[in-house]
């Protein structure tokens, strides 16, 4: 048996009576002299708790003098013992040393993380507070009722609001209704005239459809281009990344127009509003911000809107560019007026709880079309806020609506690919068995179906009974396998995809693109 601190066989071995543990003589002795402990199980003991152990008698040569190899050799021998107890020793130490290092950087991540929840709930009650200043004098007060509103939030006078309190809204107005229904009268009348506009690019062209450029737009260390929409009077693509920021891109002369800095984790929606220089954007931290553009070309936060307590996975804008819609994980939508930034409605279904995932408006904006990551589509009637119609048959979390301009159709695309359900019977007719499929958009004309998934894919589009012809397919060229976002350019002149690398990228016919020579390939 070996020494328990040394590891060699001892040439006086001696047993510990408390530990059980065999040990060299005058290694223990001299580690009790100097701790009164045993130096393996850390016990206190004493001379009197070690056992001499009987061996065979080991005739030593006498001692000579330490130049000579046998007293040279005892030098050494002490010298080891000596190595021996103050490695040991400093093998405790360091063990001991570790854990306390351990248990001290858990304390000091425990005690950062505080910090910052504190100081991010400081800066929200500041920026609600100022939010609630700012609008409070152009809030009207409720007939019925002493009851004053703030951002969208009602706050009783009399001492009776309750933790719900802050839930109730304003409601969508009279006025707002008779708006929305003129403008729905307005577009349903143009839409019977409508006409595929002779400029729309044809099925031909699109079958040539190749990659005429890349563009860089958002960092490197958190690649991903998560939502993406085209101001189509001004030719300018707006995405939003992964790295938490959105990013305005000219396509025409190649050039970022400005970078939408503010949001504190990932922009999964972003939409222009109308032909106005006013950009929406929502994030997983929770929010939606309203940009405009400022004199310097920049664009500016005018509101950040914080009515929910998740996060938010989608906005949509109404037809008369007044009014926009918020979907969340917190099982509800906002319906918000644009110019102050008051939530009118927070909306949830009574029958079931469900996280909204995406949303859109019909084009005559009267219906409002949300997927949840329940794999059900929800139907509703804006002026009531009731859900009118359920579509069920996903299997998996509903990723993109997208209804076509012909009022008809809606497009649903979801983790088990990607339906059309017809309007007017309420039914399912046409399926895509595209695994993953991350979004689903109608071209402006209502000619054309976009799929992003693994790859991108165009279809024609036809009637409930004709066929869907495919028309092209455009391959993933990120490397990563998943396109997030398609969408189609003025009269479908080119096609802008994101995927989950840094680069938006323009696919169209070469001798129509004025890009090229500003591209930059990922």
């Amino acid at each position: 048996m070996n020494c328990a601190i040394s590891g060699e066989v001892p040439e006086e071995p001696v047993i510990s009576v408390k530990s059980g543990l065999l040990y060299e003589k005058r290694l223990i002795e001299r580690h009790i002299s100097d701790y009164g402990k045993c130096p393996v199980t850390g016990e206190p003991h004493t001379l009197d708790d070690i056992v001499h152990i009987k061996t065979g008698k080991i005739v030593k040569p006498k001692p000579l003098h330490t130049a000579s190899i046998p007293g040279l050799l005892g030098t050494f021998q002490t010298e080891w013992d000596s190595l021996m107890l103050s490695n040991f020793a400093l093998e405790q130490q360091l063990h001991t040393a570790r854990q306390e290092l351990s248990h001290a950087l858990y304390q000091h991540d425990a005690a950062c993380r505080v910090i910052a929840r504190l100081k991010k709930e400081r800066d929200e009650s500041r920026q609600l507070l100022a939010d609630a200043e700012r609008q409070l004098p152009a809030v009207p007060e409720v007939s019925t009722g002493n009851a004053a509103l703030s951002n969208g939030k009602r706050a009783i006078d009399d001492g009776e609001q309750g933790p719900d309190a802050k839930k109730m809204r304003l409601g969508i107005s009279a006025e707002v209704i008779t708006e929305m229904t003129d403008c729905n009268a307005a577009l349903s009348q143009q839409r019977k005239k409508r006409q595929i506009p002779k400029t729309l690019a044809s099925i031909d062209a699109l079958e040539k459809f190749t990659q005429l450029s890349s563009h860089p737009l958002h960092k490197t260390n958190k690649p991903g281009i998560f939502s993406m929409d085209i101001l189509h009077s001004k030719d300018i693509i707006a995405t939003g990344g992964i790295d938490t920021t959105a990013v305005l891109f000219d396509r025409p002369s190649g050039q970022i127009l400005s970078t939408l800095t503010g949001h504190s984790k990932k922009v999964t929606s972003i939409k222009f509003v109308g032909d106005a220089d006013l950009v929406l954007t929502a994030s997983s931290d929770k929010t939606v911000r309203i940009w405009g553009s400022s004199e310097d070309g920049n664009y500016a936060c005018r509101h950040t809107l914080k009515d929910h307590s998740a996060e938010v996975r989608a906005v949509t804008v109404h037809a008369t560019n007044k009014y926009f819609v918020s979907a969340s994980l917190d099982s509800t939508w906002c319906f918000y007026d644009l110019s102050s930034g008051l939530c009118l409605a927070q909306v949830t279904d009574g029958t079931e709880e469900v996280d909204y995932t995406a949303a859109a408006f019909h084009p005559d904006g009267l219906i409002l079309g949300t997927g949840t990551a329940q794999s059900i589509v929800k139907i509703w009637d804006v002026k009531s806020q009731a859900n009118v119609a359920k579509f069920g048959g996903h299997t998996g979390e509903i990723t993109s609506v997208s209804f076509s301009e012909n009022g008809y159709f809606l497009a649903t695309a979801a983790l088990d690919g990607v339906r059309l359900w017809d309007l007017r019977k309420l039914k399912n007719f046409r399926t895509f068995d595209f695994p993953n499929a991350n979004s689903v958009e109608f071209d402006h004309s209502g000619s054309y179906l976009g799929i992003a998934a693994s790859d991108i894919r165009v279809f024609q589009t036809a009637s409930v009974k004709a066929e869907w012809n495919p028309i092209k397919t455009l391959p993933d060229l990120s490397g990563t396998g998943r396109a997030t976002c398609v969408k189609f350019g003025p009269d479908s002149k080119y096609i802008a995809v994101g995927s989950m690398d840094r680069n938006l990228r323009i696919f169209g016919l070469p001798e129509d693109d004025n890009t090229e020579d500003s591209a930059q390939d990922s």
